[in-house]
């Protein structure tokens, strides 16, 4: 485990703690509120940055079984530190249908209130938090970089929460 993740993992939010609430421009400009969504489940995703190797390839492997997501009830919000500018046209490039999040400004406080922002590299570590639709964090991981996460785990959470 890097230093930044041994420090950023202190304050990540446990299984079973509300899911800490934030408001952030999505790659249109529009305003989105985690709470709104309530009565659906939530995939955060959490990300370095737009148009990098690792980031992209996870982001495709959601594009590409985005009916898993749906399936589970589940909207995908991903979130990076980039700009609203970067997200668009990095979104319209690859073909993303789901909201991209600007933590731009203030930089980086959504993925503090998560605990997944290094602030000594000024990103997101690779955190990924599903939130069920009453607003209870049901599952987490948080990554080293250069690590992408598995999609298979994202199944497994989500089928877990008609579960609970």
């Amino acid at each position: 485990m890097t230093a930044a993740l041994a420090a950023a993992s202190v304050a990540v939010p446990a299984v079973g703690a509300p899911a800490p609430d934030f408001e952030l421009v999505n790659q249109y400009g529009e305003p989105v509120r985690l709470s709104a969504f309530r009565g659906q489940n939530v995939v955060l995703v959490f990300y370095p940055f737009a148009f990098s190797g690792i980031c992209t390839g996870e982001l495709c492997e959601i594009r590409d079984n985005l009916a898993l997501f749906e399936d589970g009830n589940a909207v995908v919000l991903a979130v990076s530190v980039d700009s609203k500018f970067t997200l668009r046209a990095y979104a319209e490039q690859e073909g993303y249908t789901f909201d991209l999040l600007a933590d731009f400004w203030p930089h980086g406080a959504a993925a503090s209130l998560y605990g997944v922002f290094d602030p000594d590299s000024g990103m997101a570590l690779r955190g990924t938090f599903i939130i069920d639709a009453g607003g209870t964090i049901r599952y987490t991981v948080v990554n080293p970089r250069g690590q992408a996460r598995d999609l298979g785990e994202y199944r497994k959470a989500l089928a877990g929460l008609d579960k609970a």
